[in-house]
């Protein structure tokens, strides 16, 4: 009885001990994450030229607007290049109607495989009228498009923070016009 009373106190111990290090480590890794947001979006919103962030863009004029069907608006609040070659578009669709809107399928587009990953903004499209060139929107290695997924309806009233990445355009192309089904065409400027 000694043996198994032992034995079961260092389970508990040792049970005890790995909690208290997984705690300490998620507190840790939490807590450093949020004290840095802050940090990072202070300076942008103090105006240092860097691109307007989400929270930025409610208060800022967007890029452009896109009106869709049943009282959907697309807010584009910015459109940044970056280093790995990709162009990153974020908005805010709105439900502008009065009552609750289900997202239309189209916005989706109609590639297979890209609809076969439910409901997604995977049929926008870039459109480089310079160089002549469509760009659509990426796809990770499983084929589901690198944009916003998972939502079917909108409330009245009610937004929803969306992005959409595409391969970027040649350097010296700047404005590009930005297409998704079932919304009106606007044109984008893109920085960086």
């Amino acid at each position: 009885m000694t043996i198994r009373f032992t034995t079961t106190v260092r389970r508990g111990t040792f049970t005890l001990a790995v909690a208290a290090a997984l705690t300490l480590g998620a507190a840790g890794c939490s807590g450093g994450g949020d004290d840095e947001k802050p940090k990072a979006s202070a300076p942008a919103s103090q105006g240092d030229g860097s691109g307007p962030s989400a929270q930025e863009g409610e208060s800022e004029e967007p890029l452009a607007e896109a009106r869709g069907s049943n009282g959907l608006l697309l807010q584009i609040t910015s459109a940044e290049r970056d280093s790995g070659g990709f162009v990153t578009v974020n908005g805010e669709l709105k439900n502008d109607g009065d009552k609750s809107i289900a997202i239309p399928s189209g916005l989706s587009g109609n590639e297979t495989e890209i609809i076969r990953n439910g409901r997604s903004l995977g049929g926008a499209t870039l459109v480089d009228s310079k160089s002549k060139k469509r760009y659509y929107v990426l796809r990770d290695t499983d084929g589901r498009p690198l944009t916003t997924t998972g939502f079917s309806t909108i409330k009245s009233g009610d937004r929803l923070a969306v992005f959409m990445q595409f391969p970027a355009p040649p350097t010296d192309t700047t404005e590009v016009t930005f297409q998704l089904p079932t919304f009106a065409s606007a044109t984008i400027s893109i920085s960086g």
